[in-house]
């Protein structure tokens, strides 16, 4: 992951409602969630949700596919795992006393990848 592309997920997450739907997502583990559903739950307006979590996407932190007349949203785990990355290996640099479980935990994670095609 390079500097922009770390700064669109820091910048993607630097916003109440996208963290909120973030964490929700992450609370869903490999559950796709319409985007009405996840509006709804968090109490903002569809289509407010519908650009925070455009943006959400385009960041890389989450993935979306169409089905039938709504769009349905999940994790994508190799753009968090980058994120995270990038900041074990970038900001902890020269400095692996400040990072070394993390980093630890990150070689050793065998998380399965999530399905974007169904719930």
């Amino acid at each position: 992951m390079d500097e922009k592309a770390a700064i669109r997920a820091f910048g993607a997450l630097a916003q109440a409602s996208r963290l909120r739907a973030f964490r929700l997502l992450v609370e869903r583990g490999e559950s796709t969630v319409p985007a009405g559903e996840i509006a709804r739950e968090l109490g903002i307006p569809h289509n407010t949700m519908s650009v925070h979590l455009a943006v959400l996407t385009r960041s890389g932190l989450l993935d979306s596919h169409r089905q039938g007349r709504s769009i349905r949203y999940g994790l994508n785990v190799d753009g968090i795992q980058s994120v995270l990355r990038y900041l074990v290996d970038d900001c902890c640099g020269g400095h692996p006393e400040l990072c070394g479980p993390v980093a630890t935990q990150l070689d050793s994670a065998t998380s399965p990848r999530m399905k974007i095609d169904g719930p």
